[in-house]
């Protein structure tokens, strides 16, 4: 099983009205060299222009973008070739980043190679520290920039320091492997 953080940016608050415009992922891994991106041209005449803005297009920017179909179905074949399994879905706003990702698997492929599962970065920091106010953004490297593979790298990066630092007991694929869960 790969553990794939997944970040997304959309033009909007819920899937079907609005857009997911680009998907970051990574797998989490010591070395996070394995990532995947892709842009997704709108599903919908409304969005939200803050909420484009933060992404940097502009909406005659996305338009040109690549099909969903076609973006999902790429997505599923880069996960299919990161590891045997099902991937689990890891991002640090689930609520966000999953709705979207599950939502398009299901509406252009008919089924999610994640399941029906996802686990919120944030609230497994709020556990490990057992305190509801701790924040784990200290923890990432790389800069929190919006782009999606930025965004994924910075939230894997942080939960290798959690794993590393703090004991979160986590079995990591390395290379077609699973790495036996440390303590």
């Amino acid at each position: 099983m790969a553990y794939v953080m997944v970040d997304v940016e959309a033009d909007g608050p819920i899937p079907g009205d609005y857009s997911m415009i680009c998907l970051g992922a990574i797998v989490v891994e010591p070395k996070l060299n394995r990532t995947f991106y892709g842009r997704l041209k709108p599903i919908s005449t409304k969005h939200v222009p803050e909420a484009l803005h933060v992404s940097g297009f502009t909406r005659e920017e996305t338009l040109t973008f690549d099909d969903p179909a076609k973006v999902m179905t790429e997505f599923r074949s880069w996960m299919a070739q990161q590891g045997q399994g099902r991937p689990f879905f890891i991002s640090d706003n689930n609520g966000f980043d999953w709705q979207f990702v599950n939502w398009y698997f299901h509406h252009f492929l008919g089924e999610s190679p994640f399941g029906h599962s996802s686990t919120n970065l944030g609230s497994l920091y709020k556990g490990l520290a057992k305190d509801m106010f701790a924040n784990f953004k200290h923890l990432r490297r790389t800069a929190h920039t919006h782009n999606p593979v930025d965004d994924a790298r910075g939230n894997a990066e942080a939960l290798l320091r959690m794993k590393e630092d703090l004991g979160l007991k986590i079995g990591l694929q390395a290379a077609g492997r699973q790495e036996p869960e440390t303590r």
